[in-house]
């Protein structure tokens, strides 16, 4: 039977009267299930459920990656007759580089997929979509690659260049299913004193960029435990502290047909879907915008020969940091990149490849790789807390849920899509097999972001009684009340429960939450305490199990012994961070070993 190919949530799209197939599950909004019941419809089986496939694939696309980043260097460098190296050009552009390129393959795999294996009779490509526009830089791309309007034309330019699909096109006139965007909602009360904070900030730097030195190291969003650690740093560093205001806006500038009359040359298949749309979709911060972003880098009151470069995380998604540190790296000074986050260290993601490739060094909050001499463990950076406040009675059981985009940006070792529906049915046979004297007291942290699968409504419509928290209270002051800590991901939670002595039991499911094989035996050795679980079944029955005394089971030497072990290479106690920070950088700003 013929299905009509539907790619995207945008009802416009769809038929009330064909049968369709969709391309995956966030054609499904959960919000609109009703408007499904009646529809004769099929779904795609992702191409990614195959997790071979994405190993493969993974290998395939870091290859390509790799070409792109030098063509497209080239290219650059001619376009804006300038002389930059590909280190350069990795730092600026390969976050958007990487992710475009993931994200593009995805979408062509899913729709190659389609037209193998299914018989299609058309499909509608929407024209006069808002959002199907050139993003402006990183950030812009980000929103860009989770917008309906945005994959619905991207899909299309895969359909009409490189399929034989027939086309009917249909102008987008229903504003009323826009793939989840919302009216844009006026500043909240927090946004406000984020604004007078970011003003404040402001006013401090530039009464302070005349006392600092053209060589200071330079510290910016560092991750450390607070603003006054980063002050003190630089004070011990013998340095003015600045206080520098990460993710500064660029200035908007229009695509410019003009400026993209030309194409990366050569390549089949997704080689060339790729490089005939890198051109036309490549942010115009690096592009037509690409002068102005330099003149927005010259006005930064920012060291001009910085001896050394320290940040954990404005190296991914802030173009006006990465165009100024871009510039300052050819000139010799040291990138110094500290791990942000957990899944680092125990699990592969290409945006970790990205920060071991443009780094001098990687600071890890414990880990260390003979393969890798970059990488220099010093432990957690933002040792974490818990409220100074009187302490309340621990007797809940707290479990962090994670978060994953509707469709794919980028590659890591976690579910992609469609898999989150199979990572929340375990998280539901987790909550369902626990006894109630358990279950009462459990409160499961949503992610503060949906990503428009609707979580909320999907847990009170599967478990009617959870004791849901929506994720924007701080997670210390939810661990300060925790009896014991449940992670249900490879993230950051549970190495902060650990680090701060809370019991803690983790499960997720191996085949999607790969782990390196070099952190393999730690988490067998949790799994024979009972800490780490690989089904949601068992880690319920274990809690059950040891819910009346919690502490005791924790203080077991046999699971302490474990867990100090796991501690000492994931997340260990760093002393005096600031102490050993300022005495790495100022080691590396004295030419020690790179």
């Amino acid at each position: 039977m013929e299905r009509l190919l539907v790619s995207t949530a945008l009802e416009a799209s769809w038929s009330d009267t064909e049968p369709m197939l969709f391309l995956g599950e966030w054609c499904r909004l959960y919000s609109r299930r009703d408007r499904l019941l009646s529809a004769d419809t099929l779904v795609l089986p992702y191409h990614w459920d195959d997790r071979r496939k994405l190993e493969q694939d993974r290998q395939y696309l870091d290859s390509v990656y790799e070409e792109l980043l030098a063509e497209l260097g080239r290219k650059l460098n001619v376009v804006h007759g300038v002389d930059h190296g590909n280190r350069y050009w990795r730092i600026l552009l390969g976050p958007w580089l990487g992710y475009f390129t993931q994200t593009l393959f995805d979408r062509w795999r899913s729709v190659q997929a389609a037209v193998e294996h299914y018989e299609i009779s058309e499909t509608v490509v929407l024209t006069g979509l808002p959002d199907a526009r050139v993003p402006n830089d990183m950030t812009d791309f980000l929103y860009m690659a989770d917008n309906q309007q945005w994959n619905h034309y991207i899909y299309a330019r895969i359909l009409t260049d490189f399929t034989e699909v027939p086309i009917r096109f249909r102008p987008f006139g229903d504003t009323t299913n826009n793939g989840g965007m919302g009216p844009v909602a006026s500043p909240s009360p927090t946004e406000a004193v984020v604004g007078l904070k970011h003003r404040l900030v402001q006013g401090y730097s530039r009464r302070v960029a005349c006392l600092s030195k053209r060589d200071d190291v330079f510290v910016v969003n560092s991750c450390l435990r607070s603003q006054y650690d980063e002050m003190a740093l630089q004070l011990r560093l013998r340095q003015v502290p600045r206080l520098i205001q990460p993710e500064i806006p660029l200035s908007a500038v229009p695509a410019d047909a003009d400026w993209r009359k030309w194409k990366l040359d050569g390549g089949r298949g997704f080689g060339e879907c790729v490089r005939c749309l890198v051109p036309e979709q490549i942010p115009t911060a690096y592009l037509e915008g690409y002068e102005a972003l330099l003149g927005q880098v010259g006005q930064l009151r920012w060291p001009r020969s910085p001896k050394a470069i320290f940040t954990s995380g404005s190296h991914h998604f802030d173009d006006l940091f990465k165009a100024w540190c871009a510039g300052k790296t050819e000139m010799g000074a040291p990138l110094v990149i500290g791990q942000h986050g957990g899944h680092v260290g125990t699990a592969w993601s290409f945006s970790h490849d990205h920060e071991l490739a443009i780094a001098d060094r990687f600071l890890s909050w414990g880990w260390s790789d003979p393969e890798e001499p970059k990488v220099v463990p010093v432990g957690m950076l933002k040792a974490p807390t818990l409220p100074h406040s009187s302490t309340p009675a621990r007797n809940r059981a707290v479990m962090v849920t994670d978060m994953f985009p509707l469709q794919t940006t980028f590659l890591g070792s976690h579910p992609l899509t469609s898999q989150f529906l199979d990572y929340l049915e375990d998280q539901f046979a987790f909550v369902e097999g626990l006894p109630p004297a358990v279950s009462d007291t459990l409160v499961v942290r949503l992610s503060v972001w949906d990503g428009l699968w609707d979580q909320r409504n999907r847990w009170l419509d599967r478990v009617p009684t959870v004791n849901l928290d929506d994720g924007t209270r701080p997670i210390m002051d939810l661990l300060a009340e925790a009896r014991v800590c449940i992670a249900a991901q490879n993230g950051t939670t549970y190495l902060e429960s650990i680090f701060l002595g809370i019991p803690t039991i983790i499960f997720w499911d191996p085949c999607r939450w790969e782990l390196l094989e070099s952190a393999k035996p730690y988490f067998e050795d949790l799994a024979r305490v009972g800490v780490f679980h690989e089904t949601p079944e068992s880690a319920a029955a274990h809690l059950a199990r040891v819910w009346n005394d919690v502490e005791a089971w924790w203080a077991t030497a046999s699971v302490a012994d474990v867990v100090a072990d796991f501690s000492e290479r994931f997340c260990r106690n760093p002393g005096n961070v600031v102490e050993s920070l300022a005495d790495f950088l100022q080691g590396i700003s004295d030419g020690g070993p790179r």
